[in-house]
């Protein structure tokens, strides 16, 4: 029983250092938000996403490359010009944070991606992607549409949010609900102006039909809005 105890330990610290993490980069989205008006996003980003919430930071599930990284939300938010590897940023001459404001601090852990380490360390690496305390990417989604509600692109889906799963609720798990009448369409919604998650100790987010945030990939997912 106590090796149970003591194998728990380390990940219930990571939890509350995730927890820690994550508030710190809702306050520094929401804080550059006020001085900008706009979110921490590169022009390019701001028009792909159109009028509709933007993602970032998503991975390969299950593995540690990012396809999407958080690296241009990092950059504006701490006015890194160039990052640890000497790459340009999307910040290279304070294009988006004028003021050269540092909304956020966060360690540098000198990671180079390109070794491709199954367990990295956390923190933000030298191509600017800031970690979770697993190793993996933070998720970001911003509320561009400026409607006070976000849109994650995994808790919107009714597979993972529809509260009970394959159910015709608008009622959503974890406080997220949908507009659209029986929940179709993938339109489970946070009622805020930022969301951010690691996807816990295993790594793994699930989004097949009727996985729901208790499927074994979803149930340790840490949520800011939790």
């Amino acid at each position: 029983m106590l090796l149970t105890v003591l194998s728990k330990a380390p990940d219930t610290a990571r939890v509350k250092q995730a927890r820690v993490e994550m508030s710190s980069l809702v306050t520094a989205i929401e804080s550059y938000d006020q001085d900008y008006s706009r979110y921490p996003v590169t022009h390019a980003e701001q028009t792909a996403a159109g009028t509709n919430d933007f993602t970032t930071g998503l991975f390969l599930a299950g593995g540690p490359q990012s396809f999407d990284s958080n690296s241009n939300v990092v950059a504006i938010l701490m006015d890194l010009p160039t990052f640890p590897n000497g790459s340009q940023t999307a910040e290279f001459g304070h294009v988006y944070n004028s003021k050269q404001v540092k909304y956020l601090q966060a360690k540098m852990s000198g990671y180079d991606p390109a070794t491709n380490d199954p367990h990295p360390p956390d923190g933000v690496d030298n191509s600017g992607t800031y970690r979770d305390p697993w190793g993996h990417p933070y998720i970001i989604t911003m509320d561009l549409s400026y409607d006070d509600q976000c849109r994650d692109l995994v808790y919107s889906l009714t597979s993972v949010s529809q509260n009970p799963p394959s159910g015709t609720s608008q009622t959503g798990f974890n406080g997220l609900s949908s507009p659209i009448p029986n929940g179709a369409g993938d339109n489970f919604l946070y009622h805020g102006k930022v969301m951010v998650w690691p996807a816990g100790p295993d790594g793994k987010y699930d989004t097949l039909p009727a996985s729901g945030p208790t499927a074994v990939a979803n149930k340790d997912n840490v949520l800011s809005w939790q």
